[in-house]
């Protein structure tokens, strides 16, 4: 993810979270072109997918393990939004579901949200 700030309600990145990461890198790399970058996270890699030929980060693709254990396999975008403990709250009140978090991720407080209607995305405090 980019260290500037983004516009409030922007998507700001995407994640998909799968049991083999590295099975599903591949795949996209043979349907889009997308190349990939190792993301060590100590016992096993993660992978940052760019652009093929470039090093310009467009997603990334995670092993469903350690603290991503409980992220639904689904093509998770990150919405920026100015307070994740505040946005939780209005989830709660509004129907919706808190899947994952509140959390820091590389910096940056996350959740994973289910709105009434049972759409998942992540919203991100940047």
């Amino acid at each position: 993810m980019s260290e500037e700030k983004k516009q409030l309600g922007s998507i700001v990145w995407t994640d998909l979270t799968i049991p083999n990461a590295t099975e599903v890198k591949d795949f996209y790399k043979s349907v889009i072109g997308w190349d990939s970058q190792d993301f060590s996270l100590g016992d096993y890699n993660d992978y940052v997918v760019c652009n093929e030929g470039t090093e310009n980060a467009v997603a990334g693709i995670c092993h469903a393990k350690g603290s991503n254990a409980n992220i639904p396999p689904v093509w998770l975008v990150y919405v920026s939004v100015a307070n994740v403990e505040e946005s939780v709250a209005k989830v709660k009140a509004l129907g919706g579901e808190v899947l994952e978090g509140p959390r820091l991720m590389d910096g940056n407080n996350f959740a994973i949200i289910k709105d009434p209607a049972g759409a998942i995305m992540a919203i991100i405090e940047n």
